[in-house]
């Protein structure tokens, strides 16, 4: 059994960045997102967000990659927040997303960032927060 420890920070957003996810119906979903995951084998560490984001800390097994486990949460519960009737129209996630290794030192730092996105959105729109992310990470280098 091969012994594999990978962090990774996930972030994503709602279709168009609409602010679904309400104070009221964020727990719900977080609760349903962590539940998912662990019957399908993927760890949550930890899981947040605001009205139109979702911030979430994984350790990924030796087995899975990031498209597959992003593609499991989002499409699963997508579905599941259609189906309870949470929204008041069809409810649907962005199709790209961020992924960021997170080394283990780190870890902690990253719960905590995660841990306090409301007041975190109090200060900084998600539009900055993304506009950070694509510096901070050299995205637009990647982009060739």
């Amino acid at each position: 059994m091969p012994f594999v420890k990978v962090w990774i920070h996930l972030v994503w957003t709602t279709k168009n960045r609409a602010p679904f996810l309400e104070r009221e119906i964020r727990k719900p979903v977080f609760d349903h997102i962590r539940t998912n995951a662990k019957d399908k084998g993927i760890y949550i560490d930890f899981i947040n967000g605001y009205v139109d984001h979702v911030h979430c800390l994984v350790s990924l097994k030796s087995d899975q990659t990031i498209a597959k486990v992003m593609q499991l949460i989002k499409g699963e519960s997508a579905f599941w927040i259609n189906k309870q009737k949470l929204t008041k129209t069809k409810f649907g996630w962005q199709d790209e997303y961020f992924a960021i290794s997170v080394s283990e030192s780190q870890v902690e730092k990253v719960r905590n960032y995660i841990k306090n996105q409301e007041v975190h959105h109090q200060k900084n729109s998600f539009d900055q927060e993304y506009k950070l992310f694509i510096d901070k990470y050299g995205f637009e280098k990647l982009k060739g």
